[in-house]
């Protein structure tokens, strides 16, 4: 090619002054010949590894408590690629703090960073401003929309609200009635998909059920016991409950001490311990899921391929939408 060795390590590293033509010279030799980088060898050949870190809501419930669980044993994985991963909590409620947080994150200590947070404008706007300052990032487990292909890692949340949906509709069978949409926040981007995807299916594929306005309990359990308590007395055609959220605990807890001897179909997300106990003791009917661990490892990857400017094995990266019953756990 008459190009020496260092220009060659350069257009692989993504280094300056190289020509652009020289660029698409060298990448198309690399093709050519089907080459491979070594991308543990290029993290020892940089003399340290990469840093990670997942931004995860402060206090957290048990999903969350699954996801940090997970990322401990990632790091145990991942240890001899030399990539660690450190969980980074904060107050989800308030989107100025967690702007302020990621504003305040050092380049030099992270390389990139999977972010589990509601969209906002002043999140977008850090996510920005993340980049700019060489911090990669990813939305994790809540697609903040708008974002690159590659950009996000959890479920396909419209399709999960869309399994749910069909579900709920299979267990009421012939019943006519109404169904409760209960979750701890609808300005969550996966709650509002969910119930999108739910919605479409009901009203498209089963006419006879009616679901009602989102209703919403915002982590705090007494209001989950009052708004859950009403509606199921003010609703005697009341045939079945979803929880958009993935945390179910509260909602399920205050379904099941409010509906009596009434055979309520109640489907949530995301398996807990509560949830599976919740399974196994005919408290729930069905959990929609993802797997935590792969969540975490498919974010490691995706950054890691993001920092090493590579393209993500999206087979391998994709996220399955899981049905769990009583009899499959």
């Amino acid at each position: 090619m008459g190009v020496s060795c260092a220009t060659v390590v350069c257009v692989l590293n993504g280094g300056t002054g190289v020509r652009k033509d020289t660029i698409e010279a060298v990448n198309m030799e690399l093709q050519r010949i089907g080459f491979e980088r070594n991308h543990v060898a290029a993290i020892l050949a940089r003399q340290r590894g990469y840093r990670f870190g997942f931004v995860v809501p402060q206090p957290h419930g048990e999903f969350v408590g699954e996801i940090l669980d997970r990322i401990h044993e990632a790091n145990k994985a991942f240890r001899a690629e030399r990539i660690e991963a450190e969980a980074l909590k904060v107050n989800e409620t308030d989107p100025h703090q967690t702007a302020r947080f990621l504003a305040a994150l050092d380049p030099n200590k992270f390389d990139g960073v999977a972010i589990m947070a509601p969209e906002t404008p002043q999140i977008r706007d850090a996510i920005k401003r993340l980049e700019e300052r060489g911090i990669k990032s990813i939305a994790f487990v809540s697609n903040q929309g708008g974002g690159r292909e590659g950009d996000f890692v959890g479920i396909d949340n419209y399709a999960a609200g869309a399994t749910a949906g069909r579900i709920m509709g299979r267990f009421c069978g012939s019943a006519n009635g109404s169904i409760m949409v209960i979750g701890d926040s609808m300005k969550s981007r996966d709650s509002v998909e969910r119930r999108l995807g739910f919605d479409h299916v009901i009203n498209s594929a089963f006419p006879h059920l009616k679901v009602l306005p989102s209703l919403e309990f915002h982590g705090d359990p007494e209001r989950a016991r009052q708004i859950v308590a009403n509606t199921v007395w003010s609703r005697p055609d009341l045939v079945g409950a979803y929880v958009a959220s993935s945390e179910a605990r509260v909602p399920i807890e205050a379904l099941f001490a409010s509906d009596g001897a009434r055979k309520i179909v109640k489907i949530a997300h995301e398996k807990t311990d509560f949830t599976r106990t919740a399974l196994l003791s005919d408290q729930l009917d069905a959990v929609v899921q993802q797997d935590p661990g792969h969540l975490v490892r498919s974010a490691i990857r995706t950054l890691w391929a993001k920092c090493d400017k590579r393209a993500v094995f999206e087979s391998q990266e994709r996220i399955r939408i899981e049905i769990l019953i009583k009899d499959n756990l």
